[in-house]
């Protein structure tokens, strides 16, 4: 199989799972099992067998960005980082918008977070964390309030 067909079952593979976890169902564990450990497992077996069977004669490395250039010049190295990326996204992605749902914040809010974490990895990570934050700073007094009751002994 050549990287380019890799490349597109691999993208596949991640597109579907992005669309389960913006538009699935979130109710039901085995749906919510698809995008954060299904796909990501099979991406990451992939991602596995490309770097055990591949890397051992390609030139480069990671000790300076010049090596990493170097090493990236290579189709299976090039689309062994794009399938690093594709797993560790979704994963995120998936415990992300977990991580929401228990917050509360709806799935209308959640899809721009999650399109950018899709989309811009670390940078959709901070907004989803900062947004869960947020909402659990701004709900912090009014449930502290509530849990306090009425005050005993006010006359």
């Amino acid at each position: 199989m050549t990287p380019d067909v890799l490349f597109s079952h691999a993208g596949t593979a991640a597109m579907a799972g992005w669309a389960l976890l913006i538009l699935g169902p979130r109710r039901f564990s085995l749906v919510n099992a698809i995008p954060l450990w299904i796909l990501p497992a099979g991406l990451s077996a992939v991602y596995a067998l490309i770097v055990l069977s591949r890397f051992s004669g390609m030139g480069g490395g990671f000790d300076s960005l010049a090596s990493v250039a170097t090493l990236m010049a290579d189709d299976w190295a090039l689309l062994a980082g794009w399938v690093h990326y594709l797993a560790f996204d979704l994963f995120i992605g998936a415990v992300m918008a977990a991580r929401m749902d228990r917050a509360g914040i709806g799935r209308v809010v959640q899809a721009p977070i999650l399109g950018a974490i899709f989309l811009l990895g670390p940078l959709g990570f901070l907004i989803a964390g900062l947004t869960e934050l947020g909402l659990r700073a701004f709900r912090l007094p009014t449930q502290t309030r509530a849990l306090k009751g009425p005050v005993h002994g006010a006359a």
